[in-house]
């Protein structure tokens, strides 16, 4: 398993915790919107920040589809 999937891995559980919903959701929400692979591939970024960053960004994604939750 590549350093950038293990690291996706633990994002999306924690993404998903922040949001209050498992992982198995958020998953098919990112992947509805082909932003797994957009998510995979801002590792080189998204590992050396706060993870809020990541978040925030990753909200801004799925808003910009109507998907955050309020």
């Amino acid at each position: 398993m590549s350093r950038e999937f293990k690291f996706f891995v633990y994002l999306l559980e924690r993404y998903a915790a922040r949001n209050g919903e498992t992982a198995d959701v958020t998953y098919n929400r990112l992947a509805a919107h082909n932003l797994v692979d957009y998510a995979i591939g801002m590792y080189e970024l998204y590992h050396i920040e706060n993870l809020e960053n990541a978040f925030a960004d990753l909200d801004r994604k799925l808003n910009a589809c109507g998907l955050v939750r309020q």
